[in-house]
């Protein structure tokens, strides 16, 4: 078994790695899921396993200072013990909710422990020795899968034997309260992802998608299909002029950072792609205390070394790229092309104000968070995910391959081209953007198209009933039937709906997880729902 344990280690050692692969969602249960299948010999069990996991934390997204629940390393060994213990989802479960809380704390501490590097970090930027500032953000960012893989292999080696004779104990009853349990704990996700994007404007899209699944039984593809042409439609509509308070930014205000317009250095396309590829890094190093600031650093070097050749300016500019940073590394990209640009800018003209650079960068980071967190997390995600899980549920390998594909591709492509939309067009590009209100209209059309997809989410994708029956017994009618009378899958929107009613009043997920796992167990063993 030591091959085997080996190869699972590897597999959750590669999810941990996604912090030096662009936070493409290779950490994602849907994914590693098969992967774990694959080496245990069951594919199609790893397959359902990964999407019954992936549905649970749907809504399990690293956004600002939030750190959820580590899925990979509980759903690595939730799938394991399962396949090789022979149980279903279920168990797989049972084991992941509490592996993965406590996994959470381990990393917790990690990104506590790494601002420890940051003091080095600022010695070597005064020492202009970018070098060593590019070696430590990857020794430092390697911590976390190493860390990880050695307890899992522990976890492996250690607990397999156990785990499985634990699990074989566990009576029938007790299999079958959990399989109910795990039914229910979708809505946590999707009332997650509702927290990102519903409002009373948008509600009506939500129930729409949920009317189209619950009543004409629409696949997820087509009512995304529909939810994308519904969102270009109403978004096209002539926009209200925007209202803004003091208190808002307004991409207007950036400061302008434009090239100039005869620079005597021009960087190459060669250079700016290097911008793009060390942006996928930019989480690698995060910590509680400078956030993205090494990441950003790392993937901005290759413009300084064209720029600065001596080591005053080299460790100037260092030092201003090493104060906090943290925005959604989807959009990382236009403030990386914009801030070469000023870079440029600087190397050729004294006059030029370099305090400015800092200034952008600390302006757009937080509005760029806001646009593209909602626009990838709350959208392509929730599309992916949806997709992926109704394939992947029935066992079917195309699943995981679709969520990549659906998620990565516009993400990939607009990331890339955001460093050369930066460069060339400077922070005019953003003040075009608002001046025609396209980030409210492309803000306003995501969240259309993501509310239709969730919406038909609990009609597709949670299957809870009730076996409950009212009259005597020679002509007792089932509850369940009087319910799908008046609205199908009446129960599980009212379980998101309720759900997502404790998410807005910000009770932490860790409970919600707990209290969702309690109301299935006992609602079980009280044939309240099967």
């Amino acid at each position: 078994m030591l091959v085997t344990f080996l190869l699972l280690t590897l597999i959750a050692v590669f999810g941990h790695f996604e912090d030096f692969l662009g936070t493409t969602l290779l950490s994602r249960p849907l994914v590693l899921g098969p992967l774990v299948g694959l080496v245990l010999g069951d594919v199609t069990q790893g397959v359902v396993i990964g999407a019954t996991l992936e549905l649970i934390f749907m809504g399990n997204i690293k956004v600002g200072a939030a750190i959820p629940p580590d899925i990979i390393t509980g759903g690595v060994l939730g799938t394991a013990f399962a396949i090789m213990s022979h149980k279903g989802p279920a168990i797989a479960l049972a084991l992941a909710v509490p592996i993965s809380i406590l996994a959470e704390m381990v990393i917790s501490g990690l990104f506590v422990f790494r601002a420890v590097f940051n003091k080095k970090f600022a010695e070597y930027a005064n020492d202009g020795d970018y070098k060593s500032i590019q070696r430590l953000h990857i020794l430092s960012g390697l911590l976390k899968p190493i860390l990880m893989g050695a307890i899992i292999f522990i976890a492996l080696e250690l607990g397999s034997t156990a785990i499985k004779s634990f699990l074989d104990l566990i009576p029938v009853w007790v299999q079958s309260g959990l399989q109910v349990a795990g039914n229910m704990l979708p809505a946590l996700g999707f009332a997650l992802l509702m927290n990102l994007m519903f409002n009373k404007k948008v509600a009506p899209y939500f129930f729409l998608g949920f009317m189209l699944a619950a009543f004409l039984k629409l696949p997820v593809i087509a009512i995304g299909g529909l939810g994308v042409i519904i969102a270009l439609i109403v978004t096209q509509a002539p926009p209200k002029p925007a209202t803004t308070t003091d208190d808002d930014f307004d991409f207007d205000d950036a400061p302008v950072a434009d090239t100039p317009a005869k620079p005597r250095h021009k960087l190459s396309k060669a250079t700016l792609r290097k911008l793009f590829f060390r942006s996928l890094t930019l989480e690698a190093n995060f910590n509680f205390e400078t956030w993205q600031n090494t990441g950003f650093t790392f993937a901005i070097i290759p413009v300084l070394k064209k720029l600065y050749h001596t080591k005053k300016a080299m460790a100037k500019a260092l030092k201003r790229h090493l104060q906090l940073f943290n925005t959604s590394p989807y959009g990382s990209t236009l403030i990386i092309g914009i801030t070469a640009a000023m870079e440029e800018q600087n190397s050729v003209d004294a006059d030029f104000e370099e305090d400015s650079i800092s200034s952008v960068k600390l302006g757009l980071m937080g509005p760029l968070a806001g646009v593209f967190d909602s626009l990838f997390w709350g959208t392509f995600k929730v599309i992916a995910a949806g997709v992926g899980t109704s394939l992947a549920i029935k066992g079917n390998i195309l699943g995981p391959i679709l969520f990549l594909l659906i998620f990565n591709v516009p993400h990939l492509l607009l990331r890339y081209n955001l460093v050369f939309i930066g460069y060339n067009a400077g922070t005019k590009f953003l003040q075009s953007l608002a001046k025609n209100n396209v980030m409210d209209r492309l803000t306003a059309g995501a969240a259309i198209l993501g509310l239709m997809v969730v919406g038909a989410m609990p009609a597709t994708l949670m299957n809870i009933k009730t076996p409950l029956r009212v009259g005597s017994s020679s002509s007792a009618v089932p509850v369940q039937g009087i319910l799908d009378q008046i609205v199908p899958a009446m129960i599980p929107l009212g379980l998101t709906f309720l759900v997502y009613y404790f998410v807005k009043r910000q009770i932490k997920t860790t409970w919600l997880l707990l209290g969702l796992l309690a109301l299935g167990f006992v609602g079980n063993i009280m044939h309240l729902f099967v």
